[in-house]
C-alpha cells in the first residue's frame, strides 16, 4: 500500500535573475510505517522537495504540468498540488502532514506561548476540548525529553534554549499524529544524547501510529540507524534511491560513494578525510548533461556533459529496487 506517490516532480522559481530549477524530474513512493532518507549538500534541493508536500513554496514556484503529488488517506486520494485555498491545504499543513522545520525559532510565534500554540493546532486538526489538548502536549513535550514539560508549557520561544525550541517544535509535530511527518534535519541542534532519543521516539510512532516519515538530514550515521530506504540528491535531480543497506554498504553513484568517503573512520583515525572535489554548481549556472559531470572523477567528456542520465536498475540488486542515474552502470569498458 502506498501513502505518498511523487511522480516526474519539478519545480522551478522565477528570479529577478531569470527562471531556475530547483528540483528536476524527482519521482518516489512512501508506504505507510516507512522512513524515507533524503541526502545531499546544501543546494541539492532536500528541503524544496519536501516542502512541495505540503505546498509551502513560496509565489514563485511553478510547478511542470507533469508533476504530481498524490497523498492516498480513508476518504480517497488527495491531489497536493490542486489544492489552493487555505481549507483545502489544512489536509496537507498540519493535518495528515506535519513538517519538523530546520530552524525551529521560525516555526513559533515569538509573542505566543508555546503551550497556546500547541493547543491550538490540536484544537483545528484533531478537534480536541483545551483540556485534553494541554494534557497531549505536556506529554508529548514529557517524550521528546524536555524537563518540566508543565513550566515550559507556559513559556514563549525565546525563553528556551535551543536545543529546547527543536525538542518543542519536534513535539509540536508529533502531536497531531500526522499520516506522513516531514523532518528536516530534526536532531542538527541536539547533542548525541537527545538526537539518539528523537531518533528512539519517531521509531516508537512509525510502529505505533503506522506514519511515513521524510527523513532529511547531512548526516549518513543517522540515515543508516533511521530509514528504510535513502535518496541521494544533487542539484535538485535523484542520482540514487534504495534499500539505506544497499546504498550504503554498495554505493554506485560517484556522488554517493564521494559523500561515504568524506566521513571520518572510526577505525582509522589517522586517515586523512576525503571530500568531494568542487563545489556545487549555482541553479543559474546549471551544468549541461549529468549535473555531477563537473565534479566527478570518472566523467568523459563528450558523454557526460551532454547526456542526461536515466535512473537505471542495479542488476546486483535488481530485485532490491536499487537504482542509479549515471552513464558509467553496467558498462564494463567506462574507465578503459
Amino acid at each position: 500500500m502506498t501513502l505518498l506517490s511523487v511522480e516526474n516532480l519539478t519545480l522551478e522559481f522565477d528570479t529577478d535573475e531569470g527562471r531556475i530549477t530547483a528540483v528536476d524530474d524527482v519521482s518516489f513512493e512512501i508506504a505507510p510505517g516507512e522512513v524515507m532518507g533524503i541526502v545531499g549538500e546544501s543546494g541539492s534541493g532536500k528541503s524544496v522537495t519536501a516542502k512541495s508536500l505540503m505546498k509551502l513554496n513560496p509565489g514563485n514556484s511553478v510547478y511542470s504540468q507533469r508533476s504530481r503529488i498524490t497523498l492516498m488517506l480513508e476518504d480517497g486520494p488527495v491531489d497536493v498540488l490542486s489544492l489552493k485555498s487555505a481549507r483545502e491545504l489544512q489536509v496537507v499543513r498540519g493535518g495528515a502532514i506535519s513538517m519538523i522545520f530546520q530552524e525551529p525559532m521560525a516555526s513559533f510565534a515569538p509573542a505566543i506561548t508555546i503551550g497556546d500554540q500547541m493547543v491550538e493546532q490540536l484544537q483545528l486538526h484533531r478537534k480536541m476540548t483545551k483540556k485534553a489538548a494541554r494534557d497531549l502536549s505536556v506529554e508529548m513535550l514529557e517524550r521528546v525529553g524536555i524537563s518540566e514539560a508543565g513550566k515550559r508549557f507556559d513559556q514563549y520561544a525565546f525563553e528556551l534554549s535551543g536545543g529546547m525550541r527543536q525538542r518543542a517544535m519536534i513535539a509540536m509535530a508529533l502531536s497531531t499524529s500526522p499520516k506522513l511527518l516531514i523532518a528536516d534535519e530534526p536532531t542538527t541542534a541536539l547533542d548525541v544524547t537527545i538526537q539518539a532519543q528523537v531518533i528512539d521516539l519517531m521509531k516508537d510512532l512509525v510502529a505505533e501510529y503506522g506514519m511515513g516519515i521524510v527523513f532529511i538530514t547531512h548526516d549518513l550515521g543517522v540515515i543508516a540507524q533511521t530509514a528504510d530506504h535513502v535518496a541521494v540528491m544533487y542539484l535538485g535531480r535523484m542520482v540514487e534511491h534504495g534499500p539505506v543497506r544497499d546504498v550504503i554498504n554498495h554505493p554506485a553513484h560517484p556522488y554517493t560513494r564521494g559523500l561515504l568517503a568524506a566521513l571520518p573512520d572510526l577505525e582509522h583515525l589517522d586517515a586523512p578525510l576525503t571530500p568531494v572535489p568542487g563545489d556545487i554548481p549555482s541553479p543559474l549556472e546549471r551544468p549541461s548533461g549529468c549535473v555531477f559531470h563537473t565534479r566527478c572523477p570518472i566523467a568523459k567528456r563528450g558523454r557526460c556533459d551532454v547526456e542526461v542520465p536515466a535512473m537505471t536498475a542495479l542488476e546486483a540488486t535488481i530485485a532490491s529496487n536499487h537504482s542509479a542515474a549515471c552513464l558509467a552502470l553496467n558498462d564494463p569498458h567506462w574507465m578503459g
